[in-house]
Formats: structure tokens, sequence, C-alpha cells
């Protein structure tokens, strides 16, 4: 009888009890996650996801509902499946991002000096493009708004010598053409006078 006084033991039977509890609830939480799908490479707007491009993994939400705005491996995949903004790797894949094609936006590959251009733009963004004062005008020129709220299609990194100048970064705009937009962006591109200004 004497053992069952000893501290040693009921300090043992705590710890497996303990032990017991945790055990379960982290069990518990794995019950928690939900398989969804993720997107393996960066995609830019307008591409057409295929479900190669796509991997599974498991993802606990603080808010079960949160689940309802993604795609889970469970769904299937809509017919129209070209992508409204860019998307990057690892990036859950939301319901609201899959549609039909714009083909009414003609998409344009512009130079913008890394200088003139927010670390933050990626695929997807949306920036207001500035055009610069062309070198030899008088001091009192300013920058001139070219054309507001467009998306960033593509922001390859791989590809930000392909103006000539490390410095540079090779875009693909959205542009709407109203018979002057395009040209003036891609003349003012040429010129190294582009400015984008981030807005989201």
């Amino acid at each position: 009888m004497a053992g069952w006084r000893d501290p040693r033991l009921w300090i043992g039977v705590a710890l497996v009890a303990v032990s017991v509890v945790v055990g379960a609830r982290v069990v518990g939480g794995a019950d928690d996650t939900v398989a969804m799908w993720t997107v393996g490479t960066d995609l830019a707007e307008g591409t057409e996801v295929d479900p190669s491009d796509l991997v599974a993994r498991r993802v606990r939400f603080a808010d079960p509902s949160d689940a309802e705005l993604y795609f889970t491996t469970g769904d299937a995949l809509p017919t129209a499946r070209h992508l409204a903004r860019g998307v990057t790797a690892g990036e859950l894949l939301p319901r609201t991002v899959l549609g039909e094609p714009d083909d009414e936006t003609p998409l344009v590959s512009v130079s913008v000096p890394a200088v003139q251009l927010p670390p933050s733009v990626s695929a997807g963004s949306v920036v207001d493009v500035w055009i610069l004062p062309a070198s030899g005008s008088p001091e009192s020129s300013k920058a001139k708004l070219a054309v507001a709220d467009v998306r960033v299609a593509d922001a390859p990194r791989g590809s930000a010598d392909l103006a000539g100048s490390p410095t540079d970064r090779q875009l693909v705009l959205g542009i709407p053409d109203d018979g002057a937009n395009l040209a003036r962006v891609l003349t003012a591109s040429g010129d190294g006078r582009l400015m984008l200004v981030g807005r989201g």
C-alpha cells in the first residue's frame, strides 16, 4: 500500500495521461486538413491552367469556410480555365481566378528601367503606366499618365536583359488600344521612358 503513496508513481501516471491527451489532439488536428490544389509554377494572366500545373497539398484553415474560396482536389475543374490574373508557385488556386480568355485586350512586351519599376510588381499586379519626358525636353515638362489600371500579364525574371541592358525589366502588359495608347507606350518603351506605379 505504501507504493500508492509514492509521488513518483503519480507523476508517472500524470505524464502518461498528458501524453494521451496531446496525442489525441495532434491526431484530431490532422483530421482538420483539406486536400487543396496549389499552383506548381508561376503562371501568367491569360494562361490556360492544365491539371499538370497543379500540385495537391493538405491545408488547415483557421476558418473552415475559407476552403470554399479555393479548389479542392475533389473538385472538377471548369471547362473555362484561363487565368484572370497571374498566380505564383505554391499559391492556392482561387475559384474566382478561372474563366474565359480575354481576347479583346492586346498583350504587349515593353522594357522598363529597373529604377522606374516597383520591386513588388509581378504577374497579376495592376499598375499605372507613366511616360517620362524625352531627353532634352524643357525643365517644365512633366511625366504624363499614359494608361491607368493596366494588368501585368507576365514579368519574367530570367529575361531582364532582353532589352539590351541588365538594368531593364521586360514585362508583358495588357493595354487597351484606343488608337493611341499602344503607340505612345511602345515608343516610350524603346526610349527607356516608361515608369510603372503599382496599384496592387
